[in-house]
């Protein structure tokens, strides 16, 4: 083994860690900032290069790395890379994902894509399907969200009523439904066609009103109420 193998040796300017200080994450590439977060490496193998290991299984895609679970980097048992490490880059994401929703609460919701954008984030990385929904009052200003239920990789399930006690009990004059779609497809199925229809009906009679259902994932987001010009 040669001694250039561990970064203590390597040219102090190639050192991710300096490069970072003098000339600041932009100019880092991928495989070099996720070193920084492993840290350490082994004998056999560098931080850079457990980096570069865990990045070529993802095929060097940034959100198929989002996408894995702790139990999926561990599963991919590249030595060097145990619990504490997966954790670790799975909080720099979390982190990275707050940052992007940061001040969405003080928003007033005035179209769907400002409901979009902070669900995306919420749910756009996920591996299996999650149905939430977000309680707005007569201002349009989020009071209350939460997450109802979670599925498997093809869908979850929703109960309205779960859905009307909720708005009642927090006095919202309206809410707005999402779930995500782990596969990346953002044509709506018929289930949640009906499933949409039947939240509609049943919000009337409570006096309140459904402002939309939002699917999102990877690739964007659908609106019923962009699409759907008798909304």
């Amino acid at each position: 083994m040669e001694i250039s193998h561990h970064l203590k040796n390597w040219a102090q300017e190639d050192q991710p860690i300096f490069k970072m200080l003098h000339k600041g994450p932009k100019y880092l590439s991928d495989v070099e900032l996720v070193s920084i977060l492993l840290q350490h490496g082994t004998v056999q193998n560098n931080a850079v290069e457990l980096a570069r290991k865990l990045l070529h299984s993802t095929h060097h895609d940034l959100l198929q790395l989002a996408k894995l679970s702790i139990a999926d980097i561990l599963a991919l048992k590249i030595n060097g890379i145990g619990k504490v490490k997966a954790v670790r880059i799975l909080a720099a994401i979390e982190l990275g994902s707050r940052r992007m929703n940061k001040g969405f609460e003080k928003k007033n919701i005035r179209q769907s894509k400002d409901v979009a954008e902070h669900v995306k984030y919420l749910l756009q990385f996920e591996n299996k399907e999650f149905f939430m929904v977000l309680l707005l009052n007569q201002a349009n200003k989020i009071i209350h969200e939460e997450i109802l239920s979670e599925g498997g990789i093809t869908g979850t399930v929703a109960d309205p009523r779960i859905i009307f006690k909720l708005a009642l009990s927090h006095q919202a004059t309206g809410f707005i439904i999402c779930h995500n779609h782990p596969s990346g497809q953002l044509i709506p199925s018929r289930m949640d066609d009906v499933l949409t229809e039947k939240i509609k009906k049943g919000a009337a009679y409570f006096d309140i009103k459904l402002i939309d259902h939002l699917i999102v994932s990877i690739e964007g987001y659908y609106s019923y109420a962009e699409q759907n010009s008798n909304w």
